[in-house]
């Protein structure tokens, strides 16, 4: 009987590890939205509106969850690695929107429906992001500007920006943080349409 030689035996143990290691594989990140939307306050049914493509910066135009460090480069927006959203966040905001306005007795649709004669809401998205004040302490921001067009009569416009306190300092927490924010801007939104002239000139 003839025995494998060092490099033999050694060729022999790389093949018998090559399939454990072909079957490892990176974690994959985190998906995170913005959850169930709480019940919204009652308002005056708002008449059919539409909405148009929303506006966001490039950076926020990916799935990615930037969050700033306020007390060392707030000019930075940083993403989280192993985090993300499960779409564009501008995108998520969009779908809380519909929903908050269906709750309260509005109707949203998208302006590509085609929809003619009815209000058309422009959004641009400033920031959504988790802000750190300190390493232990931030906030998630939400800051966004609302148009509301008849045809190419502006009806109205107003900035909204609203900041909550996250529970943990780390995306969790952030996207718990940011999702009461847009919450918040939504609650806003809609009191502020609700007090508009929407009606067809």
């Amino acid at each position: 009987m003839t025995f494998p030689t060092r490099r033999a035996a050694a060729l022999l143990l790389c093949c018998a590890l090559l399939p454990g290691c072909a079957s490892i594989k990176k974690p994959q990140p985190e998906l995170f939205d913005l959850g169930l939307a709480a019940p919204a306050a009652a308002m005056p049914a708002l008449p059919p509106m539409a909405l148009a493509e929303i506006n966001a910066p490039e950076w926020l135009d990916s799935p990615a969850i930037f969050y700033r460090l306020a007390y060392d480069s707030a000019r930075q927006p940083r993403p989280y690695a192993n985090s993300r959203w499960s779409m564009p966040p501008a995108q998520l905001f969009a779908q809380r929107l519909k929903s908050q306005m269906g709750q309260a007795g509005g109707t949203l649709l998208s302006a590509s429906d085609g929809a003619s004669g009815i209000p058309v809401l422009h959004l641009d998205v400033d920031e959504i992001s988790q802000v750190f004040e300190s390493r232990e302490r931030s906030a998630g921001l939400v800051a966004m500007r609302l148009s509301v067009l008849n045809g190419r009569r502006l009806l109205g416009q107003k900035s909204f920006v609203q900041r909550m306190p996250a529970p943990s300092a780390d995306a969790a927490g952030g996207v718990d943080a940011i999702a009461a924010a847009s919450d918040a801007v939504i609650a806003d939104m809609l009191k502020w349409l609700s007090g508009l002239d929407l009606r067809a000139p």
